[in-house]
């Protein structure tokens, strides 16, 4: 059994930047280097929709059209830690942000029904 834990969200104004990270905590023997990583959010009202997602050697990274040259995953597999660099931030981005493990080191998906684990989620919010 995997835990994951987010921080690092809050309220920021349009064109602000914030990093949110993410923390394993359980099963992970060799750190987090046997699981794919991603980031979701949902905004109310709506379905979780996918930010990005790694492979377990940062070599395959995915991202979602919206945030695409803006957002920036990144993972530390010893440290077992995951973060998202959010530049350029806009209203729109707004939502709680969920990390996700999947127990796979290369099989990156787009599909929030794919991933094994999740957080609890950290609420960001962009103002105009």
């Amino acid at each position: 059994q995997v835990h994951l834990e987010e921080s690092g969200g809050g309220s920021v104004q349009a064109g602000d930047s914030l990093t949110l990270f993410c923390s394993a905590f359980g099963d992970t023997f060799n750190g987090l280097s046997t699981y794919v990583v991603g980031w979701f959010r949902q905004a109310p009202g709506t379905g979780r929709e996918f930010v990005a997602a790694q492979n377990w050697n940062g070599e395959t990274t995915y991202y979602g059209d919206s945030v695409k040259g803006r957002f920036t995953i990144s993972r530390d597999n010893a440290k077992r830690t995951v973060s998202l660099q959010m530049n350029s931030l806009k209203p729109e981005d707004t939502g709680v942000y969920y990390c996700a493990a999947r127990a796979s080191r290369d099989r990156v998906a787009m599909s929030a029904e794919l991933y094994d684990y999740w957080g609890q989620g950290t609420q960001v919010t962009v103002s105009s």
